[in-house]
Order: C-alpha cells, then sequence, then structure tokens
C-alpha cells in the first residue's frame, strides 16, 4: 500500500494490485476514512482513496473553490500515481465530483457509480439544505443532526466507534470552519448538471436508500432516467450513509456492476 502525500500535498491510501483502480470520493465534512467498509470488501481490487480539498489532511488554501477545483485534484493525483484508468465511486457531495469528472476526462473512466447523489431537488429540499447551511456558517453545530439523519438509531447504538468516527470528523470542521463552508455551500447551492448527464456514455450505477431524505429515491430513479448507459438500486430501509450502515449490499451489487 501506498500511503503518502503526493507532491501537490493530496493525502490519500493507494492498494495497488493487478487490475483497474476503484477511486472512492467521499462526501462534505467527511474523509477518506468513511470507506474502510469498502477498502477491506473490495481487497482483491486496486482502490485509491483520499482527502479532498479542506477535508483531512488534505489542505485548501482558495479563496473560493469550484467543482473544477475538486475535479483537477483527482486528475493530478492520477497523474501523480501513473493511473490512467479507473472504475469511479462518489458519495453525495463525492457524486457531484464524480460527475465533473467524467464530464471533464470521461475517457479516464471506465464505469462509474454514483452513491446517495442528489438531482433536481425541488424546492422544499433545497430550502431544507440550504438552512443547514446557514447554521453551519453561524457555528451552530450540525454533527448530532447529521448522525440522524445519515444513521438508523439502532445501528448508532450498536456501533459506538462508527458513532465516535463521524462525529469525531464532524467536528473538525469547527478547526478549519472556512473551509469547510466553501465546500458546503458548493453543494447547498449545486446546480444539476443536467445537459452534461445527458452526455454520459459509460455504465452507470446509481444508488440510494429509501429513507434517504437528503438524497431521494425520486432524485436517483431521475438521474438513472437521463444517463444513458445506466442501472438503479435501492437500498431498502437505508438512510443516507448507506455505504456504512448497509455496506454488505452495497458493495455486492458494485462488485457485480463491475464485473459486468
Amino acid at each position: 500500500m501506498l500511503k503518502n502525500f503526493d507532491k501537490n500535498q493530496n493525502y490519500f491510501k493507494f492498494y495497488k494490485r493487478k487490475n483497474i483502480p476503484i477511486v472512492f470520493i467521499h462526501g462534505v465534512g467527511l474523509d477518506h476514512e468513511m470507506w474502510l467498509p469498502q477498502v477491506k470488501s473490495f481487497k482483491d481490487n486496486s482502490i485509491l482513496v483520499y482527502d479532498l480539498l479542506g477535508h483531512g489532511k488534505t489542505p485548501l488554501i482558495k479563496k473560493d473553490i469550484k467543482f473544477e477545483d475538486f475535479s483537477n485534484q483527482l486528475n493530478n493525483l492520477l497523474n501523480n500515481l501513473n493511473i490512467d484508468k479507473i472504475n469511479l465511486v462518489g458519495f453525495s457531495f463525492g457524486s457531484l465530483i464524480a460527475v465533473n469528472f467524467v464530464k471533464r476526462f470521461q475517457t479516464k473512466v471506465n464505469k462509474l457509480v454514483l452513491i446517495s447523489t442528489v438531482y433536481k431537488r425541488n424546492n422544499l429540499e433545497k430550502i431544507s439544505v440550504r438552512e443547514r447551511y446557514k447554521k453551519a456558517k453561524k457555528n451552530i453545530s450540525i454533527s448530532n443532526l447529521a448522525l440522524n439523519r445519515w444513521l438508523s438509531p439502532k445501528f448508532i447504538k450498536l456501533n459506538p466507534k462508527i458513532k465516535k468516527y463521524i462525529l469525531k470528523t464532524l467536528n473538525k470542521n469547527k478547526e478549519d470552519h472556512l473551509n469547510f463552508l466553501k465546500s458546503y455551500k458548493l453543494f447547498s447551492y449545486f446546480k444539476d448538471y443536467t445537459k452534461d448527464i445527458k452526455k454520459i456514455k459509460i455504465p452507470s450505477l446509481i444508488l440510494t436508500g429509501t429513507k434517504d431524505k437528503g438524497s431521494t429515491v425520486n432524485m436517483s430513479q431521475n438521474l438513472s432516467n437521463e444517463l444513458i448507459n445506466s442501472q438503479f438500486f435501492k437500498i431498502k430501509n437505508a438512510k443516507h450513509l448507506c455505504t456504512i450502515e448497509y455496506s454488505s449490499n452495497v458493495n455486492m451489487i458494485i462488485k457485480k456492476f463491475l464485473r459486468t
């Protein structure tokens, strides 16, 4: 395993094996460690996980940030690691970055997986996420609210280590509040890539939980309908962080998709 900072100070872990690497992009406010269930499950695959700009151990020095900055970050990281082709998996905010990356570097992506993403939010959904952003802007803690939106009460109770990781990671955003807000604002006021979505031709997989109120089944179904070559799966009873609470289901679906 390669574990280091690259020349652009991106923190990453690269598990190199003899197949097309799977790149996992985490969500806003989290870091590469959210993918631990996938790293363990995909142990026969080459895997790249990394911290987005302004998250985890990767710094952010720009005053303003755009999705293109995150796409460039990934592209530079791939170039530094001499990786020409990937299978790309994005979660939530990471899904939006993944779509932007495919829009700009489609020839580098073999297959695309979008998990718990947002697409064509209705007015109430827009208001809801922007209210959370406004609270965060005032430095009002949203960590416990996020935890309860993302995972079921039963799972939280039975998995104190995961609860501790999520709260600790989210609370770190207070230490670098301005950088967190740059990404959270980008997520909260995201404008759909409708025209670009319809140009994506690579095989795509869309996943979301049936109890995810932020990245709803309707959003994912609409997204899948507009992608030329996509499959859509619902994870029964899952909230936002289906990658963790329902990791076995999610991993099984992704493995099957990548094999075909």
